[in-house]
């Protein structure tokens, strides 16, 4: 069972994850990131990293998240099959990332 990342992330993009996973199955959009799920192993190192709590397996998804698992495989299937590597290196976070973590209660 694979992990996935809501849309917590969205405007965040914070990339405290990617370090911490050992199988680089974590992918880049523009306002969030997401994980491939054939490539999680589903170790959970990534959760407890997360500054806004984005990220959950894909059994305990919150109700009001549940459309994210979908969009979540969709969309890193898609960006790894464009070729597009997974991003295993920390980045900045996008400049709305202090605000959209204060938004959200972190």
């Amino acid at each position: 069972m694979a992990h996935v990342v809501t849309d917590k992330c969205q405007r965040c993009k914070f990339t405290d994850c990617v370090e911490v996973c050992p199988v680089a199955c974590f992918y880049e959009l523009d306002q969030q990131l997401v994980i491939h799920p054939e490539d999680c192993i589903d170790c959970t190192a990534c959760v407890e990293v997360c500054p806004v709590e984005a990220i959950y397996a894909e059994a305990s998804v919150p109700q009001e998240y549940q459309a994210n698992i979908e969009f979540n495989a969709a969309e890193a299937r898609r960006v790894k099959d464009g070729g597009q590597d997974a991003i295993v290196t920390k980045k900045d976070p996008l400049p709305t990332a202090e605000q959209r973590k204060a938004q959200l209660g972190y």
